[in-house]
């Protein structure tokens, strides 16, 4: 558009039609502030509270007396690419594991576990075993 207004020497009612566009739009200028504001605190909000989304934020923005939309706050919250950080997943070992050392002689390695049984009666005991791994 400026292009051919400026190089060309169309008016700008030729240009826009040129193009296809309604003349209105070309000379449109937003009167929305920036919200900056509003956009450090919704960043600093959800760096505190990293687990909450824009619907808890705007409830959070509310009591501390920002009158905003929801709506408006959905748009500045992904304009600003905040997401709702996910939880952590299961920890798994890394690497493999190296084999047990097998025992050269007697009190180097111990092993030790519960076993269970019942009596014919049917009273229940349970025993720890205690093993030396070389002499067994």
């Amino acid at each position: 558009m400026s292009w051919a207004i400026a190089e060309k020497g169309y008016s700008q009612r030729r240009a826009c039609a040129l193009v296809g566009i309604d003349p209105r739009v070309y000379r449109y200028r937003s009167r929305r502030d920036g919200d900056a504001p509003l956009r450090t605190r919704l960043r600093e909000l959800s760096a505190e509270r990293r687990r909450f989304g824009y619907r808890r934020l705007h409830i959070l923005l509310r009591r501390e007396g920002w009158e905003v939309n929801w709506k408006k706050l959905y748009r500045i919250y992904r304009e600003e690419k905040l997401t709702v950080r996910k939880r952590g997943g299961r920890k798994r070992a890394l690497g493999t594991r190296a084999p047990m050392a097998i025992p050269q002689g007697p009190n180097q390695r111990w092993s030790l576990d519960f076993v269970s049984d019942a009596l014919s009666c049917g009273r229940r005991f349970r025993v720890l075993c205690v093993i030396d791994d070389f002499s067994r």
